[in-house]
Protein backbone atom coordinates (compact mmCIF):
# COMPACT_ATOMS: atom_id res chain seq x y z
CA UNK A 1 0.00 0.00 0.00
CA UNK A 2 1.48 3.70 -0.91
CA UNK A 3 0.90 6.57 1.24
CA UNK A 4 -0.66 9.54 -0.42
CA UNK A 5 1.23 12.11 -2.29
CA UNK A 6 0.54 14.94 -0.15
CA UNK A 7 2.74 13.24 2.22
CA UNK A 8 5.51 13.28 0.07
CA UNK A 9 8.46 15.51 0.93
CA UNK A 10 6.82 15.89 4.53
CA UNK A 11 8.60 13.10 7.30
CA UNK A 12 8.31 12.50 10.78
CA UNK A 13 8.25 16.17 13.24
CA UNK A 14 11.40 16.92 14.18
CA UNK A 15 10.80 16.26 17.67
CA UNK A 16 8.95 13.32 17.75
CA UNK A 17 12.32 11.92 16.01
CA UNK A 18 14.69 13.14 18.28
CA UNK A 19 12.34 12.37 21.95
CA UNK A 20 12.51 8.56 20.72
CA UNK A 21 16.56 8.87 20.30
CA UNK A 22 16.23 10.48 23.81
CA UNK A 23 14.57 8.06 25.38
CA UNK A 24 16.72 5.12 23.58
CA UNK A 25 19.53 7.15 24.93
CA UNK A 26 18.00 7.42 28.60
CA UNK A 27 17.49 3.56 28.65
CA UNK A 28 21.55 3.07 28.14
CA UNK A 29 21.37 5.11 31.17
CA UNK A 30 22.71 8.71 29.29
CA UNK A 31 20.22 10.22 31.53
CA UNK A 32 19.47 13.25 28.77
CA UNK A 33 18.54 16.56 30.04
CA UNK A 34 15.94 18.14 27.69
CA UNK A 35 16.12 21.99 27.18
CA UNK A 36 14.84 21.51 23.69
CA UNK A 37 10.95 21.21 23.76
CA UNK A 38 8.48 24.18 24.90
CA UNK A 39 6.30 21.94 27.30
CA UNK A 40 5.50 24.15 30.14
CA UNK A 41 6.97 21.80 33.34
CA UNK A 42 4.65 23.58 35.61
CA UNK A 43 0.71 22.81 36.27
CA UNK A 44 -1.57 24.82 35.73
CA UNK A 45 -3.36 27.31 38.43
CA UNK A 46 -4.94 24.59 41.75
CA UNK A 47 -8.62 26.49 41.27
CA UNK A 48 -8.76 25.22 37.01
CA UNK A 49 -7.83 22.06 38.25
CA UNK A 50 -10.65 22.16 40.54
CA UNK A 51 -13.10 23.27 38.01
CA UNK A 52 -12.08 20.36 35.68
CA UNK A 53 -11.99 17.86 38.77
CA UNK A 54 -16.03 18.78 40.28
CA UNK A 55 -17.55 19.37 36.66
CA UNK A 56 -16.54 16.19 35.44
CA UNK A 57 -17.81 13.97 38.23
CA UNK A 58 -20.90 15.55 36.86
CA UNK A 59 -23.60 13.17 35.15
CA UNK A 60 -24.30 15.21 32.33
CA UNK A 61 -20.93 16.18 31.36
CA UNK A 62 -19.60 13.55 28.80
CA UNK A 63 -21.86 14.22 25.57
CA UNK A 64 -20.84 15.50 22.22
CA UNK A 65 -19.99 18.89 22.57
CA UNK A 66 -21.07 22.00 20.41
CA UNK A 67 -19.00 22.42 17.07
CA UNK A 68 -18.23 25.99 18.37
CA UNK A 69 -17.51 25.21 21.84
CA UNK A 70 -19.54 26.24 24.78
CA UNK A 71 -20.81 29.53 25.06
CA UNK A 72 -19.43 30.06 28.77
CA UNK A 73 -15.57 29.64 26.86
CA UNK A 74 -16.13 31.80 24.25
CA UNK A 75 -17.66 34.58 26.91
CA UNK A 76 -14.72 33.64 28.47
CA UNK A 77 -12.42 34.14 25.48
CA UNK A 78 -14.14 37.31 24.67
CA UNK A 79 -13.33 39.05 27.79
CA UNK A 80 -9.86 37.56 28.09
CA UNK A 81 -9.19 39.57 24.89
CA UNK A 82 -11.18 42.44 25.87
CA UNK A 83 -9.30 42.82 29.49
CA UNK A 84 -5.44 42.16 27.99
CA UNK A 85 -5.81 43.32 24.40
CA UNK A 86 -7.98 45.58 24.00
CA UNK A 87 -9.85 44.25 21.06
CA UNK A 88 -13.96 43.34 20.95
CA UNK A 89 -14.64 40.06 20.24
CA UNK A 90 -18.16 38.92 19.37
CA UNK A 91 -18.42 35.53 21.47
CA UNK A 92 -21.19 34.12 18.98
CA UNK A 93 -19.89 34.76 16.19
CA UNK A 94 -16.45 35.94 16.01
CA UNK A 95 -14.58 32.87 18.51
CA UNK A 96 -14.16 29.04 17.11
CA UNK A 97 -12.39 27.30 20.20
CA UNK A 98 -9.86 24.37 18.83
CA UNK A 99 -8.47 21.31 20.34
CA UNK A 100 -4.82 23.03 20.66
CA UNK A 101 -3.92 26.06 18.26
CA UNK A 102 -1.90 23.40 15.85
CA UNK A 103 -5.67 21.65 14.96
CA UNK A 104 -6.27 25.49 13.87
CA UNK A 105 -3.37 25.74 11.73
CA UNK A 106 -4.40 22.54 9.92
CA UNK A 107 -8.10 23.61 9.30
CA UNK A 108 -7.13 27.21 8.20
CA UNK A 109 -5.11 25.56 5.27
CA UNK A 110 -7.68 23.27 4.41
CA UNK A 111 -10.34 26.01 4.44
CA UNK A 112 -8.27 28.51 2.26
CA UNK A 113 -5.01 26.67 0.08
CA UNK A 114 -4.83 24.35 -2.05
CA UNK A 115 -2.85 23.44 -5.51
CA UNK A 116 -1.77 26.02 -7.59
CA UNK A 117 -2.35 28.64 -4.41
CA UNK A 118 1.39 30.20 -2.32
CA UNK A 119 1.21 30.90 1.19
CA UNK A 120 3.96 33.11 2.69
CA UNK A 121 6.20 31.08 5.67
CA UNK A 122 8.56 33.13 7.66
CA UNK A 123 11.90 31.61 7.63
CA UNK A 124 12.98 30.85 10.50
CA UNK A 125 9.73 29.62 11.87
CA UNK A 126 7.23 27.09 12.90
CA UNK A 127 7.59 24.36 10.85
CA UNK A 128 4.09 23.34 11.02
CA UNK A 129 3.25 25.90 9.16
CA UNK A 130 4.79 24.73 6.03
CA UNK A 131 3.82 20.98 6.73
CA UNK A 132 0.16 22.13 7.19
CA UNK A 133 0.26 24.05 3.77
CA UNK A 134 2.05 20.93 1.90
CA UNK A 135 -0.69 18.71 3.29
CA UNK A 136 -3.01 21.22 1.63
CA UNK A 137 -1.80 20.83 -1.51
CA UNK A 138 -0.57 24.24 -1.55
CA UNK A 139 3.25 25.82 -1.59
CA UNK A 140 5.39 27.35 1.10
CA UNK A 141 7.24 30.35 -0.51
CA UNK A 142 9.36 31.56 2.53
CA UNK A 143 10.23 35.00 3.40
CA UNK A 144 13.34 35.69 4.97
CA UNK A 145 13.79 36.73 8.53
CA UNK A 146 16.92 37.58 9.83
CA UNK A 147 19.16 39.53 12.90
CA UNK A 148 19.47 42.50 10.63
CA UNK A 149 16.06 43.11 10.28
CA UNK A 150 15.44 42.58 14.08
CA UNK A 151 13.12 39.19 12.01
CA UNK A 152 10.73 41.76 10.50
CA UNK A 153 9.50 40.84 7.25
CA UNK A 154 10.99 42.84 4.06
CA UNK A 155 7.64 43.23 2.27
CA UNK A 156 9.57 44.45 -0.91
CA UNK A 157 10.86 41.05 -1.05
CA UNK A 158 8.08 39.46 -0.18
CA UNK A 159 6.24 41.29 -2.91
CA UNK A 160 9.31 39.87 -5.37
CA UNK A 161 8.20 36.50 -4.22
CA UNK A 162 4.61 36.71 -4.97
CA UNK A 163 5.14 38.05 -8.43
CA UNK A 164 7.67 35.57 -9.30
CA UNK A 165 5.25 32.42 -7.86
CA UNK A 166 1.77 34.15 -9.67
CA UNK A 167 4.30 34.38 -13.22
CA UNK A 168 5.77 31.06 -13.20
CA UNK A 169 2.18 28.91 -14.34
CA UNK A 170 -1.06 30.37 -15.31
CA UNK A 171 -4.09 30.43 -12.47
CA UNK A 172 -1.13 30.71 -10.13
CA UNK A 173 -2.17 32.72 -6.71
CA UNK A 174 -0.90 33.66 -3.45
CA UNK A 175 -3.33 33.48 -1.19
CA UNK A 176 -2.42 33.69 2.78
CA UNK A 177 0.58 34.94 5.06
CA UNK A 178 1.55 33.36 8.50
CA UNK A 179 3.11 35.68 10.72
CA UNK A 180 3.85 35.05 14.70
CA UNK A 181 5.26 37.40 17.04
CA UNK A 182 6.28 37.59 19.73
CA UNK A 183 8.09 35.36 17.44
CA UNK A 184 9.02 31.41 17.64
CA UNK A 185 12.15 30.92 17.78
CA UNK A 186 13.81 34.05 18.08
CA UNK A 187 11.71 35.99 20.83
CA UNK A 188 11.39 39.22 18.94
CA UNK A 189 8.46 41.21 20.24
CA UNK A 190 5.76 42.33 17.82
CA UNK A 191 5.64 45.99 16.83
CA UNK A 192 2.54 48.24 15.77
CA UNK A 193 4.03 49.98 13.18
CA UNK A 194 4.86 46.33 11.89
CA UNK A 195 1.03 44.88 12.55
CA UNK A 196 -0.56 48.09 10.45
CA UNK A 197 2.18 47.38 7.67
CA UNK A 198 0.96 43.80 7.50
CA UNK A 199 -2.76 44.68 7.17
CA UNK A 200 -1.83 46.83 4.80
CA UNK A 201 0.13 45.17 2.68
CA UNK A 202 -2.59 42.10 3.03
CA UNK A 203 -5.71 44.62 1.66
CA UNK A 204 -3.01 45.34 -1.32
CA UNK A 205 -2.19 41.69 -2.02
CA UNK A 206 -5.63 40.09 -0.98
CA UNK A 207 -4.44 37.49 1.34
CA UNK A 208 -5.11 36.45 4.43
CA UNK A 209 -2.38 37.03 7.46
CA UNK A 210 -2.40 34.18 9.73
CA UNK A 211 -1.38 35.55 13.19
CA UNK A 212 0.05 32.50 16.13
CA UNK A 213 -0.32 34.38 19.13
CA UNK A 214 0.90 31.96 21.88
CA UNK A 215 3.65 33.20 23.23
CA UNK A 216 2.39 37.15 24.21
CA UNK A 217 2.35 36.29 27.99
CA UNK A 218 5.36 34.81 28.32
CA UNK A 219 8.17 37.36 29.57
CA UNK A 220 6.32 40.17 28.00
CA UNK A 221 4.81 43.16 29.85
CA UNK A 222 2.36 44.39 26.81
CA UNK A 223 0.46 41.75 25.78
CA UNK A 224 -0.73 42.15 21.84
CA UNK A 225 -2.87 41.27 19.39
CA UNK A 226 -2.96 42.17 15.53
CA UNK A 227 -6.46 42.28 15.80
CA UNK A 228 -6.07 45.56 18.34
CA UNK A 229 -5.46 47.11 14.81
CA UNK A 230 -7.80 49.37 12.68
CA UNK A 231 -9.54 46.99 9.54
CA UNK A 232 -7.62 43.75 10.96
CA UNK A 233 -10.51 41.50 10.85
CA UNK A 234 -11.15 42.15 7.03
CA UNK A 235 -7.32 39.91 6.51
CA UNK A 236 -6.69 38.64 9.73
CA UNK A 237 -7.11 35.45 11.56
CA UNK A 238 -5.31 34.95 14.79
CA UNK A 239 -4.48 31.47 16.87
CA UNK A 240 -4.66 31.64 19.99
CA UNK A 241 -3.43 28.73 22.96
CA UNK A 242 -3.66 28.50 26.99
CA UNK A 243 -0.57 26.18 25.99
CA UNK A 244 1.98 28.59 27.70
CA UNK A 245 0.24 31.04 28.91
CA UNK A 246 -1.44 29.16 31.37
CA UNK A 247 0.29 25.92 31.32
CA UNK A 248 -2.04 23.44 29.75
CA UNK A 249 -0.20 22.32 26.46
CA UNK A 250 -1.56 18.78 27.22
CA UNK A 251 -5.30 19.87 27.72
CA UNK A 252 -5.31 21.04 24.29
CA UNK A 253 -7.31 24.42 24.14
CA UNK A 254 -6.77 27.04 21.84
CA UNK A 255 -9.37 29.52 19.89
CA UNK A 256 -9.37 31.21 16.21
CA UNK A 257 -10.75 34.65 16.56
CA UNK A 258 -11.59 36.12 13.08
CA UNK A 259 -14.73 38.03 11.73
CA UNK A 260 -18.28 35.97 11.42
CA UNK A 261 -17.34 35.09 7.84
CA UNK A 262 -14.22 33.33 8.45
CA UNK A 263 -15.51 31.48 11.38
CA UNK A 264 -17.76 30.20 9.33
CA UNK A 265 -15.41 29.52 6.94
CA UNK A 266 -12.91 27.67 8.48
CA UNK A 267 -16.13 25.71 10.38
CA UNK A 268 -17.37 24.33 7.15
CA UNK A 269 -14.01 22.35 7.47
CA UNK A 270 -13.94 21.55 11.43
CA UNK A 271 -16.81 20.28 11.97
CA UNK A 272 -16.36 17.55 9.05
CA UNK A 273 -12.62 16.41 10.83
CA UNK A 274 -13.64 16.75 14.47
CA UNK A 275 -16.56 17.59 17.34
CA UNK A 276 -16.39 19.90 20.33
CA UNK A 277 -13.66 19.50 23.42
CA UNK A 278 -15.10 17.80 26.90
CA UNK A 279 -17.33 20.05 28.35
CA UNK A 280 -15.30 20.10 31.89
CA UNK A 281 -11.98 20.83 30.21
CA UNK A 282 -14.02 23.94 28.38
CA UNK A 283 -14.95 24.85 31.86
CA UNK A 284 -11.41 25.08 33.21
CA UNK A 285 -10.16 27.01 30.16
CA UNK A 286 -12.75 29.43 30.76
CA UNK A 287 -11.68 29.68 34.80
CA UNK A 288 -7.65 29.90 33.24
CA UNK A 289 -8.77 32.88 31.15
CA UNK A 290 -10.29 34.76 34.49
CA UNK A 291 -7.19 34.93 36.49
CA UNK A 292 -5.52 37.96 37.17
CA UNK A 293 -1.81 39.65 37.05
CA UNK A 294 -0.90 37.69 39.58
CA UNK A 295 -0.61 34.32 37.80
CA UNK A 296 1.48 35.78 34.84
CA UNK A 297 3.52 37.98 37.25
CA UNK A 298 4.54 34.40 39.06
CA UNK A 299 5.09 32.63 36.42
CA UNK A 300 7.50 35.13 34.69
CA UNK A 301 9.40 35.54 37.68
CA UNK A 302 10.07 31.72 37.02
CA UNK A 303 11.01 32.11 33.72
CA UNK A 304 12.60 35.21 34.28
CA UNK A 305 15.23 33.19 36.80
CA UNK A 306 15.70 30.10 34.46
CA UNK A 307 16.18 32.39 31.87
CA UNK A 308 19.17 33.95 33.84
CA UNK A 309 20.58 30.67 34.15
CA UNK A 310 20.74 29.96 30.57
CA UNK A 311 21.95 33.09 29.68
CA UNK A 312 25.18 31.49 31.94
CA UNK A 313 24.92 27.94 29.79
CA UNK A 314 24.91 30.02 26.36
CA UNK A 315 27.92 32.13 27.57
CA UNK A 316 29.64 28.84 28.21
CA UNK A 317 29.01 27.93 24.63
CA UNK A 318 30.38 31.31 23.80
CA UNK A 319 27.09 31.92 21.57
CA UNK A 320 25.69 35.33 20.90
CA UNK A 321 22.19 36.50 21.79
CA UNK A 322 20.10 39.36 23.04
CA UNK A 323 19.16 39.73 26.29
CA UNK A 324 15.65 41.19 25.46
CA UNK A 325 14.04 38.61 23.69
CA UNK A 326 10.47 37.43 24.81
CA UNK A 327 8.92 33.74 24.80
CA UNK A 328 9.83 30.93 26.48
CA UNK A 329 13.07 30.26 24.91
CA UNK A 330 16.72 31.67 23.96
CA UNK A 331 17.30 31.87 21.05
CA UNK A 332 21.32 32.22 20.17
CA UNK A 333 23.86 32.74 17.72
CA UNK A 334 26.11 29.75 17.51
CA UNK A 335 30.59 30.55 17.40
CA UNK A 336 31.90 30.55 14.07
CA UNK A 337 34.08 27.41 14.64
CA UNK A 338 30.92 25.35 14.63
CA UNK A 339 29.57 24.42 10.97
CA UNK A 340 26.07 25.42 12.24
CA UNK A 341 23.60 24.41 15.52
CA UNK A 342 23.56 20.93 14.49
CA UNK A 343 26.50 20.23 15.25
CA UNK A 344 26.92 22.31 18.56
CA UNK A 345 23.15 20.45 19.73
CA UNK A 346 25.21 17.09 18.85
CA UNK A 347 28.02 17.80 20.67
CA UNK A 348 26.06 19.07 23.77
CA UNK A 349 23.78 15.81 23.50
CA UNK A 350 26.82 13.71 22.85
CA UNK A 351 29.23 14.88 25.43
CA UNK A 352 27.36 16.36 28.08
CA UNK A 353 23.65 14.28 28.01
CA UNK A 354 21.86 17.92 27.36
CA UNK A 355 19.78 18.55 24.73
CA UNK A 356 19.20 22.00 22.72
CA UNK A 357 17.35 22.79 20.06
CA UNK A 358 19.30 23.37 16.52
CA UNK A 359 17.98 25.84 14.75
CA UNK A 360 17.93 24.78 11.15
CA UNK A 361 14.93 22.95 11.84
CA UNK A 362 12.90 26.40 11.69
CA UNK A 363 14.39 27.12 8.22
CA UNK A 364 17.80 27.58 7.01
CA UNK A 365 17.96 31.10 7.97
CA UNK A 366 18.20 29.13 11.65
CA UNK A 367 20.90 27.31 10.59
CA UNK A 368 23.97 29.18 12.19
CA UNK A 369 21.85 29.19 15.34
CA UNK A 370 20.60 26.89 18.70
CA UNK A 371 17.33 27.65 21.19
CA UNK A 372 17.05 26.51 24.62
CA UNK A 373 13.86 26.08 26.30
CA UNK A 374 13.45 27.61 29.51
CA UNK A 375 10.92 24.38 30.27
CA UNK A 376 13.15 22.97 33.06
CA UNK A 377 13.81 23.83 36.70
CA UNK A 378 16.65 25.97 37.34
CA UNK A 379 18.15 23.04 39.04
CA UNK A 380 18.05 21.20 35.59
CA UNK A 381 19.84 24.08 33.83
CA UNK A 382 22.19 24.25 36.76
CA UNK A 383 23.34 20.51 36.17
CA UNK A 384 23.58 21.50 32.73
CA UNK A 385 25.83 23.92 32.88
CA UNK A 386 27.74 21.25 35.76
CA UNK A 387 28.18 18.75 32.48
CA UNK A 388 29.16 21.28 30.27
CA UNK A 389 31.63 22.56 32.00
CA UNK A 390 32.99 18.83 33.00
CA UNK A 391 33.29 18.29 29.31
CA UNK A 392 34.76 21.30 27.98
Amino acid sequence: MQIAKRLEGIGEYYFSQKLREIDTLNKQGKDIISLGIGSPDMPPHPEVIKVLQDASAKPNVHAYQSYKGSPVLRNAVAGWYKKWYAVELDADTEILPLIGSKEGIMHICMTYFEAGVGVLIPNPGYPTYSSAVKIAGATPLYYDLNEANNYHPDFENITQLIQEFEQRAPGNRVSGMFVNYPHMPTGQLPELEIFEQLISFAKQQDIIIIHDNPYSFILNENPVSILSVAGAKEVVIELNSLSKSHNMAGWRVGMLCASKTKIDEVLRFKSNMDSGMFLPIQLAAAKALELDERWHQQLNEVYKNRREKVFELLHLLNCRFDTSQAGMFVWAAVPDSYKDGYALSDEVLYQSNVFITPGGIFGSNGDKYVRVSLCATEEKIVESINRIKQTK
